[in-house]
């Protein structure tokens, strides 16, 4: 792991100043409430001075980030300091009050847990290691806890071992958590960006053809004027071979247009009703034949079973969806995929098979779940990272389907069943 790696230099990460501002208040509002407590309401003697005044100089930082920070979101080398600051203020006003044996001494943590969750591993590594040595010297290095004959209260050595113990796995347990949540929901975002940006673009290709048959509409008056005007001008113009050609080639050029604009305008008239609605073994039969453009693997769609023929509306996530996993299982294939359509009144199922090498056995569980990796040596080749299956399997489930994934028995590859109730297909 390098550099630019541990410490994420390439992703957008960052701390929210107002967030990281709020959560300081709180914390120095707390402290602040604590001693004053423990000092004046219960009486407890210990060095009030020096905790307000480590208290006021945190208040001091956190007005400078509030006022002085001019970014609103604090990159590492801007977050972490102050971080680091409230780590070491913690830590002495620990010393000043029983160190370890403190009742807040958990609170050591959080530096490190705000950083797991918003910052790069490198910096929460680097604060987890600072945590764990300023626990170790308020373990041994501290004033008494606050109150009468406290200074003579002893605690084994096996009870400050655990209570170190305790802590540090906290540290870990949170921290790692806090990093593969962090990383997890920054996988997913990504993953939904580039669903959007597929659904965007299936919608603008569905518009495209709007925005032609309009041009066509729009562009079929003036044309026929130029036509119009261009005959009667060849007509004064009379046997003038100078300029009758270059009439003759601007009418020819304009009637030219007019049959394109036409012809564009017909096909948006055919996208209309393919698009309003289909059946759905016309759908499959429209994608399978765009591979079998493409591909010289043995395709067949199956039908036999489809005994509920209702029209369904064509959809951009229906589209993408589907193409994605027959896609998937033309490129895994060897030589063969089956496709089966079955219906009737309470299901509709489209089967995808391939006598390809299957689904790895160490992914079959994630399938479906973005930038996910097998080791299978056999599929490391052709294989991504699931954004595909991810993005399948998501525009699918809004129009209602539910998705199987499991081994096909008769060609021995993989096996994809897309499944709906008539009810929610229709919808």
């Amino acid at each position: 792991m390098n550099f630019s790696t541990l410490f994420r230099t390439k992703e957008n990460l960052s701390l929210d100043k107002n967030t990281l501002t709020i959560l300081r208040y709180i914390a120095i509002f707390g402290q602040f409430l604590a001693v004053s407590i423990v000092y004046y309401y219960l009486g407890l003697p210990f060095p009030i001075t020096e905790s307000y005044l480590i208290i006021l100089f945190g208040l001091v930082t956190n007005i400078y980030l509030q006022i002085g920070i001019k970014y609103n979101q604090l990159k590492d080398l801007y977050a972490a300091p102050f971080l680091l600051y409230d780590l070491a203020q913690l830590s002495a006003l620990l010393y000043l009050t029983g160190g370890i044996f403190n009742p807040f001494s958990f609170l050591l943590i959080i530096p490190a847990i705000v950083s797991s969750t918003f910052l790069s591993m490198g910096t929460t590594i680097i604060l987890g290691l600072i945590t764990s040595l300023f626990l170790f010297i308020i373990s041994f290095f501290y004033l008494p806890l606050p109150g009468e004959n406290m200074n003579l209260l002893h605690f084994p050595n096996f009870y400050k071992i655990g209570i170190i113990i305790s802590i540090l796995i906290g540290l870990i347990f949170l921290s790692y958590f806090g990093i593969r949540f962090a990383g997890e929901k920054k996988k997913t975002e990504e993953a939904f960006k580039k669903l959007q940006e597929v659904i965007y673009k299936e919608y603008e290709l569905e518009s495209l053809g709007g925005q032609a048959a309009a041009a066509a509409h729009s562009l079929g008056t003036p044309l026929a004027t130029i036509s119009v005007v261009a005959k009667e001008l060849k007509k004064e113009i009379g046997n003038n071979s100078e300029f009758s050609k270059d009439i003759d080639l601007l009418i020819s050029q304009s009637k030219r247009c007019s049959e394109i604009l036409k012809r564009i305008s017909k096909k948006q008239i055919e996208e209309d009703k393919f698009f309003s609605s289909t059946k759905l073994e016309d759908l499959l039969e429209e994608i399978l034949n765009s591979f079998k453009e493409t591909s010289s693997k043995e395709i067949n769609l199956v039908s036999e079973n489809d005994k509920n023929k209702i029209d369904i509306q064509r959809s951009a996530e229906m589209i993408y969806g589907l193409r994605n996993f027959i896609g998937n299982a033309i490129k895994f294939s060897k030589s063969k995929v089956n496709i089966f359509l079955t219906s009737d009144d309470k299901e509709i199922k489209v089967t995808v098979n391939d006598d390809g090498p299957g689904f790895p056995k160490d992914i079959i569980e994630q399938l479906g779940e973005p930038y996910i990796k097998s080791k299978s040596i056999e599929l490391n080749s052709n294989s991504g990272l699931g954004l595909g299956t991810f993005l399948g399997k998501t525009l699918l489930e809004r129009q209602n389907a539910k998705l199987l994934f499991k081994d096909d028995k008769n060609l021995g590859g993989a096996s994809v069943v897309i499944s709906w109730s008539p009810k929610n297909i229709l919808l």
